[in-house]
């Protein structure tokens, strides 16, 4: 089932803790119409992307504004909203003695299946993450790989509109972990779920997520369509040339590009949003410019989080250029 309407909206929400208020006025909408997507939460330790989870999972009672999915209160209307969400913890939370498919079953029936389909599911879900073959033991006997995959199967076994995945790789080895994003893709290209994939992991993020919202400090100081951050970001250029490149620093100002010359013809440079490296060639070809390197990239996600976070103050390679403004939104 695809989501009509905004399945995540945040008003104002704050949530306090004791004496302390750890998520400050956030607002905004994630996920709505057009199928499934797969956002990215991250944020240093104590930022509060536990406590947003929580929040949602209807555990935490808001101190001011208010947490929706699919416009039901995840306060208020709690049973419905666990209904359409699907929750993979990042601790284990089994009950040891209990075989795989009774476990699965359980939690299929708690989230609103009837026994038979729910029995049904469980044993269709445990084949699909792969372990059908060790369906009948009991969750203690399983590796920390095969607990992933079976918390995994839990949150999907009942179809699920809101996938909370907390971590979803750690411990895992790399053929358990590239299987474990394949399912992730899968769930959100062939099931239509909204998955919100909290993760330290930032190369798992970047793999399998549209967007990413980072938090810190209980806010929300970046959130950004990763494609859409891809085309904008500005491409870093190293480049070493042969030739009278005197006049190349003005050249390049033409195109809304700065250059660092660090003599012997290599420079340090960074284009504009829009502007492609094939404009380079045609200005280095205007000087008669020999080329002897030419290596480009752009930031990563690594450096796009600690930007937003006030951890790197420019991206390496910047240097003696201007810094790049961090992006700060004051809601989702």
């Amino acid at each position: 089932m695809q989501p009509t309407a905004p399945l995540i909206e945040l008003e104002g929400l704050s949530v306090r803790l004791g004496r302390r208020e750890i998520l400050h006025q956030i607002s905004g909408r994630l996920g709505g119409a057009g199928g499934g997507k797969a956002i990215g939460l991250l944020g240093p330790n104590g930022a509060g992307k536990s406590t947003l989870i929580r929040t949602l999972l209807g555990f935490h009672r808001p101190s001011a504004g208010r947490a929706r999915i699919l416009g039901h209160d995840c306060r208020e209307r709690s049973r419905e909203v666990k209904a359409r969400i699907g929750y993979m913890p990042e601790t284990d939370a089994f009950i040891a003695n209990m075989t795989a498919v009774t476990f699965l079953k359980l939690m299929a029936e708690t989230s609103g299946l009837p026994a038979e389909a729910a029995l049904e599911k469980a044993h269709e879900v445990l084949y699909h993450v792969g372990l059908g073959e060790s369906r009948y033991r009991t969750l203690g006997t399983y590796s920390l790989g095969m607990k992933q995959m079976s918390k995994f199967a839990q949150a999907i076994v009942h179809g699920p509109e809101l996938l909370i995945l907390d971590e979803p790789t750690n411990g895992l080895d790399p053929a358990a972990r590239r299987r474990m994003l394949a399912l992730i893709r899968e769930m959100k290209e062939s099931h239509g779920m909204v998955v919100l994939l909290c993760s330290h992991l930032l190369g798992d993020v970047e793999e399998v997520c549209d967007e990413v919202v980072i938090l810190n400090d209980g806010r929300v100081v970046h959130h950004a369509n990763l494609e859409e951050e891809r085309r904008a970001n500005r491409r870093f250029v190293e480049l070493e040339v042969t030739g009278d490149d005197r006049e190349l620093a003005a050249s390049l100002r033409e195109q809304g590009a700065e250059g660092v010359n660090e003599g012997q013809g290599r420079w340090r440079i960074v284009m504009p949003a829009g502007v492609e490296i094939e404009a380079l060639w045609g200005l280095l070809a205007r000087h008669s410019l020999g080329v002897h390197k030419l290596t480009h990239r752009r930031d990563t996600l690594e450096e796009i989080f600690l930007k937003a976070v006030g951890h790197l103050q420019r991206t390496p390679g910047e240097e003696a250029i201007a810094p790049k403004e961090v992006s700060i939104h004051g809601g989702l």
